[in-house]
């Protein structure tokens, strides 16, 4: 295993990274995103938010699941597992893709991916725990 540290480049990311840094306080769980996929588990804390990257590919499949080949018959059904799922299912579909939108656009390459604070970043760890401590090692060390 080999952790990189990798810092995103967004001005108002950066002023409050410094700050919790200079404070020298604990990254709290909501500060804390651990991404994923189902290949690859990790272990988090239960506060942490955890962005699974093939969620929105396991709920469609979810949702097509043994479809018949007529497509009109496919579609009704389709529709139907929508309406039973009712608003549940569609804040699971919108926070799945929300998450992989998260992901990317803090420029996610690599998974597992613990992130702290939307500025600390490790790679491969896949105990969140450990990357964690690594961040708060690395940031003890900061003038």
């Amino acid at each position: 295993m080999r952790a990189f540290f990798h810092f995103l480049p967004r001005l108002h990311l950066l002023t409050a990274g410094l700050c919790a840094a200079l404070l020298g306080l604990p990254a709290r769980a909501d500060d804390i995103l651990v991404i994923t996929d189902r290949r690859h588990p990790v272990q988090a804390p239960a506060e942490a938010r955890v962005i699974e990257l093939d969620l929105p590919a396991r709920i469609e499949a979810e949702l097509s699941a043994d479809l018949p080949d007529d497509a009109p018959r496919g579609t009704a059904l389709v529709r139907q597992r929508l309406a039973e799922g009712g608003t549940a299912l569609q804040q699971r579909i919108g926070a799945a893709y929300q998450g992989v939108v998260d992901a990317w656009s803090m420029g996610v390459t690599t998974i597992p991916t613990v992130v702290v604070d939307r500025r600390y970043v490790v790679y491969g760890e896949p105990d969140a725990a450990k990357a964690i401590a690594l961040i708060e090692a690395h940031r003890r060390t900061l003038p």
